[in-house]
């Protein structure tokens, strides 16, 4: 892999805006918005707040992904999907478990969004397995033999059957994804961790220098670089240690 320029790690790195207060939601897009490409609104802070910070992002000319995970009939997910695009978001998920009808109609939603409001295309990503699943848990909780390596390919095979540009997956199955879908099949990785900071609550995790160097398209940083005490220094670090990579 050819070592990345600054902009490029930019472009790469989604902020979850995970906090507790509008207050601290933008003071983290006032602080960051030099280092982070993207801002991750998700359902804490958009539960909350609405579309109070969406425009705040936009107002900033920062860009913004919905992360609410679109989940129900296709017909309310095509409308819910409409929304989301005519409010602006840049990108938003859906849960690849409602299948390729709900996947579909996510899609045609969205696209009937952007062109009536004259948008660049919607990037739509379908979540796979979250990062606090485990085997374990798939397996006794969920009554599902496949390991998460596995279920994971096949939910991703869905969702390019069904239009989606990629999935949210773990970066352990990054390559595989790759392999199986192409080089172009867009994968978006939580759970990244920086090898200085600590697990919290993922199970399945990897630095963002590994995540990038096996083809992540967007990797997403949280209480790393959140509730860093020099929340600055931690991301300066983050890019430190993919330079150096």
């Amino acid at each position: 892999m050819n070592k990345l320029t600054k902009e490029q790690i930019k472009e790469k790195l989604v902020l979850a805006l995970d906090v507790e207060t509008i207050e601290e939601a933008k003071n983290l897009v006032d602080e960051l918005s030099p280092y982070i490409g993207t801002f991750k609104v998700g359902l804490q802070l958009f539960c909350g707040y609405g579309l109070e910070i969406v425009n705040y992002i936009k107002e900033k000319n920062s860009n913004f992904f919905l992360d609410v995970k679109l989940h129900d009939i296709p017909n309310t997910v095509e409308k819910a999907s409409y929304n989301v695009i005519k409010n602006g978001a840049n990108f938003f998920n859906v849960h690849a478990t409602g299948g390729i009808d709900m996947m579909k109609a996510a899609r045609k939603g969205a696209d009937e969004a952007s062109e009536k409001y004259n948008t660049k295309k919607p990037i739509i990503l379908a979540v796979t397995v979250l990062t606090s699943i485990s085997d374990e848990i798939l397996k006794q909780e969920l009554a599902n033999n496949l390991t998460s390596e596995e279920f994971v390919i096949k939910l991703a095979k869905n969702a390019k059957e069904a239009g989606m540009n990629g999935v949210v997956a773990s970066a352990k199955e990054l390559k595989l994804i790759k392999k199986e879908l192409g080089d172009d099949f867009i994968v978006l990785t939580p759970g990244i961790r920086p090898k200085w900071s600590c697990k919290d609550d993922q199970k399945r995790i990897v630095t963002p220098s590994d995540a990038i160097k096996d083809g992540s398209d967007y990797i997403v940083l949280g209480r790393a670089v959140t509730k860093a005490d020099n929340r600055i220094n931690a991301t300066e670090r983050i890019y430190q240690e993919i330079l150096e990579s």
